[in-house]
């Protein structure tokens, strides 16, 4: 039981080697220790803001892709109505293009309907000249023998329905 009782002794040079070690640690250990909390503490700060810094520029990311994803949404917008409007005009011309185009066509149709109306009006006048002239032949044979008298005759009566119409 010796490991009980005190002995002065061996309690002063414990304390002696406590102390001694208390210094040694006190003038090296100590300011080593706290240096290194110190850089740990600095890191640790240095983190925080980084991650600090990290959060406000993925906020502005965030906040930049929001406004172009705008502007791109309103782009769209524009360009279809744009595009709206590009089409009711290209419509409007075909439109209008078909309608000077049918214009066109009836115009034409008409000039050929006259040509074939004076044509046929020419082709009826000849034929009823040259029916006249027969049936005048016939009725007037004895009475003019001259084939140039007769056509004159002929032409004559006619120019007289003709302006009669």
């Amino acid at each position: 039981m010796e490991l009980f009782k005190l002995d002065f002794g061996l309690t002063f040079w414990m304390f002696i080697a406590f102390a001694i070690l208390f210094l040694i640690l006190w003038k090296k250990g100590w300011p080593a220790i706290i240096n290194q909390i110190d850089a740990r503490a600095d890191l640790i700060d240095k983190g925080v803001e980084y991650a600090q810094n990290a959060k406000t520029q993925l906020d502005n990311a965030r906040a930049e892709a929001e406004q172009q994803m705008a502007e791109a949404r309103r782009q769209q917008a524009d360009i279809l109505r744009e595009a709206d409007r590009m089409k009711s005009q290209i419509i409007e011309e075909a439109r209008q293009a078909a309608q000077k185009a049918a214009q066109k066509e009836m115009d034409q149709a008409k000039v050929a309907i006259e040509q074939a109306r004076k044509e046929a009006e020419q082709n009826l006048r000849d034929e009823v000249s040259a029916f006249a002239l027969d049936i005048a032949g016939k009725v007037v044979r004895n009475q003019m023998a001259d084939d140039k008298a007769q056509a004159r005759l002929v032409d004559q009566l006619l120019d007289e329905m003709a302006s009669k119409n």
